[in-house]
């Protein structure tokens, strides 16, 4: 585990008062927040799954140790932070931590304790405040029984001048909001990260031949994502050979790759826990067949248009809709549907092929915190510092009787991480293989 945060202390703790004074203007009056880790989670028996913090107490804090709880405070102590005890046996067993001293020195509280503590200062720290801000049903339901003993505690102390609070929010209505516009800090983690996942795409379309398996693709990726001083992906890869590519979320990855197979490949590199999102589609055999290129260009363009109107005051919605009907159009000029465009979008019937919407938000998490919605319940405007992406795609699945034969079984996705700039945009991931032309050369090196 890092004793140190990524970033230099003063940058997250800009971030807690940006936390604080929202939450003053949400609740006027003393209020706290609680931010608890996500739970070691086991993946078989007695072995643990690699620790991955919790992305809103990592945006606040820095700190990535398990078990960690942080609050803050309208009080005279704006940020506790409680840790794990340091054990000289544990340590020695699982790696260093770094305990209530570590917490205020490396980290900036204002105030530790380690974490058998947390009953009694957390209860002096909610008592007499009128708000609570706390995300019922967040990152550990167990925690959240914590805090309902702890308020029905307080209520029973009423009569000797205990106070609970008498409102609870959640706190995800500022930091998701504030963790939607991107810092430069974290751009130039996410660029780092797209660094690695460039490198690893270029091994990818290089290893997946025909006669190789879509294991070693993903063991091309991970070579890269690490070896390029990342911590490896940020979400588990998909790489989807032939008809498997018509899977959306196929991550089995073990069949061989044949020619005349396209190859879809769904990964991202993370560096300082922000993760890059990326998925390139390549033939095998380096060449695409005159189906496969059909579609292939089909959807680059409707990556291509829908990155080129993306700018400041644009919502997700249009983008999508837009890429909705360059879909319809292009599917029934392939004889993939037949009809009027604007009936069949209407209809849902580009559904059948296209199945998932355009963009998400990236940044801490692959699927990035933050409303698609504005305050009005519109649509939301992109605005300078977002990031997210552009992914449309093409699936025909292997025995569709109503889709012409050379079709059958080809799936395609192309996707971008594009950051909204004041002038408009930038694809964060253009240098990554797109083209047919740029595909085929990567792909017969």
């Amino acid at each position: 585990m890092a004793l140190a945060p990524p970033f230099p202390p003063d940058i997250f703790a800009a971030r807690r008062i940006l936390v604080l004074r929202k939450m003053a203007e949400i609740a006027p009056g003393p209020s706290v927040a609680i931010f608890p880790s996500t739970p070691v989670a086991v993946r078989n028996h007695d072995v643990d799954h690699p620790y991955r913090a919790d992305s809103d107490l990592f945006w606040l804090t820095g700190f990535e140790e398990p078990e960690a709880v942080a609050v803050l405070s309208t009080g005279d102590r704006p940020f506790t932070l409680f840790v794990r005890p340091r054990d000289r046996e544990k340590e020695i067993w699982n790696g260093r931590r770094s305990g209530v001293d570590g917490a205020k020195t490396a980290f900036g509280a204002d105030a530790a304790f380690t974490v058998d503590a947390l009953d009694k200062e957390l209860t002096e720290a909610i008592a007499g405040k009128g708000t609570l801000f706390y995300r019922i049903g967040g990152v550990d339901q167990g925690f959240d029984a914590r805090i309902a003993r702890i308020l029905q505690g307080l209520r029973m102390r009423a009569r000797a001048g205990a106070a609970a609070p008498t409102r609870i929010e959640d706190p995800g209505q500022i930091v998701h909001e504030l963790r939607l516009r991107k810092r430069p800090e974290e751009l130039t983690a996410l660029r780092k990260a797209v660094e690695i996942t460039r490198r690893g795409h270029l091994a990818a379309m290089q290893t997946g031949r025909p006669g190789s398996h879509e294991y070693e693709v993903q063991a091309a990726l991970e070579r890269e994502f690490r070896g390029g001083g990342g911590r490896g992906w940020g979400y588990y890869p998909i790489v989807a050979a032939g008809m498997n590519a018509t899977v959306l979320h196929y991550n089995e990855n073990s069949d061989p790759v044949r020619d005349g197979d396209l190859v879809l490949v769904d990964a991202g590199g993370e560096v300082d826990l922000y993760t890059a999102d990326v998925t390139r589609t390549f033939p095998a055999s380096g060449r695409f067949s005159d189906p496969q290129r059909a579609a292939y260009e089909l959807v680059l363009g409707a990556a291509d248009e829908a990155i080129a109107n993306t700018r400041p005051g644009v919502s997700i919605d249009e983008l999508h809709e837009g890429t909705v009907r360059h879909l319809t159009a292009g599917m029934v000029k392939l004889g993939l549907l037949e009809g009027d465009v604007d009936k069949l979008i209407k209809d849902g019937a580009f559904r059948r092929y296209y199945m998932h919407r355009t963009s998400h938000w990236l940044g801490l998490d692959v699927h990035d915190a933050g409303n698609y919605r504005d305050e009005s319940g519109g649509p939301r405007k992109l605005e300078p510092g977002m990031v997210f992406t552009i992914e449309p795609g093409l699936y025909v699945a292997p025995d569709d009787e109503k889709a012409p034969k050379e079709f059958r079984g080809i799936g395609i996705r192309i996707e971008d991480d594009i950051l909204v700039t004041e002038g408009g945009h930038e694809n964060l991931t253009a240098a990554i293989p797109r083209t047919v032309v740029e595909v085929e050369k990567t792909a017969r090196r």
